[in-house]
């Protein structure tokens, strides 16, 4: 490797050195972006307008994902502010759960309530006080139970419509979130099945109590010094806590079913959301938890996208300015000529892709950091080594999303030092202080992510993909890799 090729790879480890010292994206993208330029303006000769123009080239291809986050950060407010989540978890905690059944019921419930709400943060600060305390009262094994909220947790922030992870990986890659949902939903299915199972076995073989108890009698042993706490760390989540405890009509779980159905049927990602914040409003209206629509519009609608414009939109622009660049001077030749090396075959590749997407993860201990610094270094992996027809080009872009987010928001729970654990751990020891929580009591049984890591690895490394439904990648002859003439000549045409 030359030391121009090393010097093109200096924006990347400086996004990752801002990264792991603790710099936001908001702040290290900008910063990066302008290190690009200078390397691009150096190695590459071009001037400024030059390189302006690659940057905001590439972020006008994202411009229809920053319109999906800001209406998904809306739609999350509603349903977390109506009556949805509640309406979830009221509904599973009809059931009687046990000390056998108390993770079981807890994966459950998380995975369908971050769906809903998109946050697996959220999700967990919301759920951690009821199945924690719930666990307490009806003897279930504690350990059993905050592993089965935390992965359930994580589910929807991997496959759902409203989840920043969800979009960004998607937008990143420049695939259609409801196209990638269909991609891995069997697939993500299979997982969650497998992981309540799991949940469900080991309760019945670690767990000797059949005491049964309710979320209201949980909700009521919460000490007033952790709501107190709770509110300081997650307001939403005492909004959502207090609803479970008055309770709202079961029929508010119907807009999260019109999203599902209409997302599942192939309709475009907007329809789908805003379907869902219309359903929500009308049916709040009838439950009493949309008291006007004034409030509905400026407190709910305006502040999902205020959320997303405060941070999210701001930092994918900076991302997606940072890609163009670096795309423009082919930063990644070496990285891409070692993996053209060592694999035989596409599937091969891809493979790769997702053991970069792990080892980042790990590396800069932060899933959305993962998801921007590795997510345009696979897709350019790719695109640059792979010779394939538009659609199977396509399925192989919804794949590495489904590798960026996947990889980072599973595979943060088998990371002891990965930010993820630490706000868990955080909320957990705030919600139930009766027990000192510490990284591995979090990733010991959390069957899901164990699975969902493991299985796409292997899944993508045999072909067993090709098993699942809408899941498989194309094989050979239909999709192969480059030749080295046919590189050198892509290459020699970019230099043009």
């Amino acid at each position: 490797m030359g030391i121009i090729a090393i010097i093109k790879l200096v924006p990347v480890l400086v996004l990752a050195a801002l990264m792991m010292s603790g710099f936001d994206a908001l702040i290290a993208a900008p910063l990066a972006t302008i290190v690009a330029a200078a390397v691009a303006m150096w190695t590459e000769k071009k001037n400024f307008s030059h390189v302006l123009d690659a940057a905001i080239t590439n972020v006008r291809e994202i411009t229809i994902a920053l319109f999906i986050l800001m209406a998904a950060y809306a739609m999350a407010e509603v349903f977390m502010a109506t009556g949805v989540g509640a309406s979830i978890i009221n509904m599973a905690l009809t059931l009687g759960i046990t000390g056998k059944t108390v993770a079981l019921v807890g994966a459950i419930v998380t995975s369908i309530l971050s769906i809903a709400t998109g946050t697996s943060w959220g999700t967990f600060a919301a759920c951690a006080p009821i199945f924690l305390w719930l666990n307490h009262i009806v003897g279930g094994n504690i350990l059993l139970t905050v592993g089965a909220i935390a992965g359930g947790a994580c589910f929807g922030d991997n496959i759902g419509l409203i989840s920043d992870t969800t979009i960004v990986s998607s937008g990143i890659q420049g695939v259609e979130v409801v196209r990638r949902v269909k991609h891995q939903g069997v697939w993500s299915g299979l997982v969650l099945l497998f992981g309540i199972v799991s949940f469900g076995i080991a309760g019945m073989i670690m767990v000797p109590s059949s005491v049964a108890g309710n979320g209201a009698e949980a909700i009521s042993q919460i000490p007033a010094e952790v709501w107190a706490k709770l509110a300081e760390e997650r307001e939403s989540a005492v909004i959502l806590l207090n609803q479970v405890r008055d309770g709202v009509p079961y029929y508010m779980i119907i807009p999260l079913i019109l999203v599902l159905i209409t997302a599942f049927m192939g309709y475009q990602t907007f329809i789908c959301l805003f379907l869902g914040i219309a359903s929500a409003y009308i049916l709040g209206r009838f439950a009493g938890t949309v008291t006007s629509t004034d409030s509905f519009l400026n407190d709910l609608i305006m502040s999902g996208f205020a959320g997303a414009g405060g941070w999210v939109v701001v930092m994918m622009m900076w991302v997606a300015a940072f890609g163009g660049i670096m795309k423009m001077m082919d930063a990644f030749k070496p990285l891409s000529d070692l993996l053209g090396r060592i694999s035989r075959n596409v599937r091969q590749l891809m493979f790769w892709n997702a053991v970069l997407s792990i080892f980042g993860n790990m590396a800069l201990a932060d899933e959305m950091a993962q998801i921007v610094t590795i997510g345009p270094i696979i897709k350019n992996l790719v695109e640059k080594n792979v010779v394939a027809s538009e659609e199977d080009m396509y399925t192989l872009k919804l794949r590495n999303a489904t590798f960026s987010d996947a990889m980072g928001v599973f595979g943060s729970q088998l990371i002891p030092w990965h930010v993820y654990i630490g706000f868990y751990i955080g909320i957990a020891a705030t919600v139930y202080p009766l027990h000192e929580f510490v990284p591995m009591d979090i990733i010991k049984y959390n069957f899901i992510a164990y699975i969902a890591v493991f299985s796409m690895l292997i899944l993508t490394l045999t072909g067993w993909d090709r098993f699942i439904p809408k899941f498989a990648l194309p094989r050979e002859p239909k999709v192969r890799l480059k030749t080295k003439e046919e590189i050198a000549a892509d290459e020699a045409a970019l230099r043009v």
